[in-house]
């Protein structure tokens, strides 16, 4: 026993010290999600002051290039959640990756809103990957107890890269004087770093050197999972399959919302330009990140507070849900950083919300189906979000007023908490053939 434990832990003698490894993984997880937000996030930053008027968008037009994006996503998300469950996380998010960063480059070569249209699809196929694969990697690397607060880590680095991407485009754009176009190059070129290092780094805890023997009994401490592949038809057949995807359709409209829509109801409401609105953006998604891994956090807790597994997470949820409501005055409010503040809790609202759903499908199925699972929940969110942008496009074309829209933005968490718990009432776990234990 000693002999063995001195050979798998001889590469956790690192600087992190034995049994620390999975940080790791959640590590690289995180530097792509900021990848990820950051290439998604430069177009929304770009509209106001150089994207339209450069190319005439009117607000349908943006609207269509975001819905188109989402389509392309959703199916993505669907396809890419059952690749994933064959190849695996290290394959399938080095292949997203690839995709999107290629698809990022692109943009610098769009001539009209065409060509908009065919990078942010390509851009939308690859960022597609990257959730299922990192909650797979999740799934692979960390028992149920830590998976809320590790995917609150990793989930995290999609605000970093929303806090980032006001801050380094008008440095690129305005201070380096190297316009819009090389400002998608430059990113690009620079973040294929990321690719060699998940290489090197990421592969499956069991036979990996760098974890010790502590570390990975605790990895494996839940109940085996079965050997079967579940097939997919039992999958759909689920009630928590369902109450996933259902939570996805309500919620990720108002994160992509403000991902796409923030810049410009800054600009429209409060006068506010690309080297001007960077501070509240940066308040916005830095408060996105409290809320990402207090949300994790709070159900973790309870849980090592002797909780079920249902009651922790929806208890969470349901602070979140209430934190969500006050977005529907933000429109209203006369002062910017009044309205930030209350767009800050939202935001942070929702990534505490979402920290607690993404556990569902690891929670309750087996790891050949959680990014499966997810896949079907991320396209329905993506369907969702295709919807939402419509909504809002026809909104401020018409009307002129983001009222609306953070009324709905206020009252669809606690509807898709009721939905949520309406589909699983218990976090019962399912075997390989769809069946309850």
């Amino acid at each position: 026993m000693v002999a063995q434990v001195d050979a798998r832990g001889e590469g956790a003698a690192n600087a992190l010290g034995p049994g620390k490894y999975r940080w790791v993984v959640v590590a690289l997880l995180f530097a792509a999600m900021v990848i990820n937000y950051i290439d998604r996030q430069m177009i929304g930053v770009l509209k106001p002051g150089y994207l339209q008027p450069e190319f005439g968008w009117s607000e349908r037009d943006y609207a269509n290039i975001v819905t188109w994006f989402q389509a392309a996503y959703a199916l993505s998300y669907l396809v890419f959640g059952r690749v994933v469950d064959r190849i695996g996380a290290k394959w399938g998010l080095g292949i997203a990756f690839t995709l999107w960063t290629v698809a990022h480059i692109l943009h610098a070569g769009a001539r009209n809103l065409a060509h908009f249209v065919m990078v942010r699809v390509l851009l939308g196929i690859g960022e597609g990957g990257g959730f299922p694969a990192s909650i797979k990697a999740v799934t692979e690397w960390f028992p149920k107890r830590e998976r809320a607060l590790a995917t609150g880590i990793f989930n995290a680095g999609t605000n970093i890269g929303a806090i980032v991407t006001p801050l380094l485009v008008p440095f690129i754009v305005v201070d380096l004087a190297m316009g819009w176009r090389a400002s998608f190059v430059i990113v690009g070129v620079a973040t294929l770093l990321w690719l060699p290092a998940w290489w090197l780094l990421y592969s499956q805890p069991h036979g990996n050197k760098r974890v010790s023997a502590q570390e990975l009994a605790l990895i494996e401490s839940d109940p085996p999972d079965s050997a079967q592949r579940m097939p997919l038809s039992a999958v759909f057949r689920m009630r928590q399959t369902w109450a996933y995807a259902a939570g996805k359709f309500l919620i990720d409209p108002v994160w992509w919302m403000f991902l796409f829509w923030l810049p410009d109801f800054l600009s429209r409401t409060r006068g506010l330009d690309l080297r001007s609105f960077g501070l509240p953006i940066v308040a916005v998604y830095l408060a996105s990140d409290v809320g990402s891994i207090a949300g994790g956090w709070l159900s973790s807790r309870l849980l090592s507070r002797g909780w079920s597994l249902a009651k922790a997470r929806k208890t969470a949820m349901f602070v979140c849900a209430l934190c969500a409501l006050p977005v529907m005055f933000a429109a209203k409010v006369s002062g910017l950083w009044q309205a930030v503040g209350i767009i800050c809790l939202a935001t942070a609202a929702h990534q505490g919300f979402s920290a607690n759903l993404y556990t569902l499908p690891g929670d309750v199925f087996p790891r050949s189906a959680v990014a499966t699972v997810i896949g079907i929940g991320g396209m329905l969110g993506g369907v969702g979000g295709m919807l939402f942008a419509q909504y809002v496009g026809a909104v401020l074309q018409t009307v002129g007023d983001y009222t609306p829209i953070f009324m709905v933005c206020g009252c669809v968490y606690l509807l898709a908490l009721l939905v949520v718990h309406w589909l699983a009432r218990d976090y019962s776990p399912v075997d390989a053939g769809g069946i309850k234990p």
